[in-house]
């Protein structure tokens, strides 16, 4: 079973924000996949279903992105779930805005919602896939930057990638991890 955890912000306030990037690529799995999201407990909003004989969770945290950890070990525990089968995706700063990486471990690089997450689990082997959103031309800036709205250059871009995001994510449980590395940590 997969797990796939878009992180964000709940609420409508941060519903467009660069941050919650991650909940825009569960929503399009979610209408590509035919998983809808119409569970809210486990401190997320969620779904369960199949897809290619993979059997899926999608979810999207309803603890805030710092305190992302918390759902992410209550879906693990409860449904059994392998930590190489977890994917997480997420907003990354030190990535241009269109590049997308995918790492199969590694630190939190200053996210921390991925930093909850693995102190949560005690461990960091879970599958990544970082969206980049660029830094802010200020610094110091960040709080501000994550939480506003993708500029307008930006939205004319902004779907690409997340189509992109979620082919990868369809690449890494059809094939694997590396095969999705290779196809996608490029240029959007």
């Amino acid at each position: 079973m997969w797990l796939i955890v878009g992180l964000g912000n709940p609420g409508r306030k941060f519903k467009f924000t660069r941050h919650n990037i991650g909940f825009r690529v569960i929503d399009q799995l979610s209408k590509e996949l035919s998983i809808p999201l119409d569970k809210k407990r486990m401190m997320a909003l969620w779904g369960k279903g199949s897809w290619e004989e993979q059997k899926v969770i999608l979810a999207k945290p309803q603890t805030f992105m710092n305190l992302s950890g918390e759902a992410v070990v209550r879906f693990k525990n409860f449904f059994r779930i392998e930590t190489d089968k977890v994917i997480i995706i997420h907003d990354d700063l030190d990535l241009n805005f269109g590049q997308m990486k995918i790492r199969n471990k590694g630190g939190d690089a200053g996210n921390k919602g991925l930093k909850s997450i693995i102190q949560s689990l005690g461990e960091s082997e879970f599958i990544r896939v970082r969206l980049g959103i660029s830094r802010p031309e200020k610094k110091g800036e960040g709080r501000n930057y994550v939480l506003a709205d993708f500029d307008e250059q930006e939205k004319k871009k902004l779907n690409i990638l997340i189509n992109q995001a979620t082919e990868a994510v369809k690449t890494i449980m059809l094939e694997s991890t590396a095969q999705a590395m290779n196809r996608f940590n490029q240029k959007v």
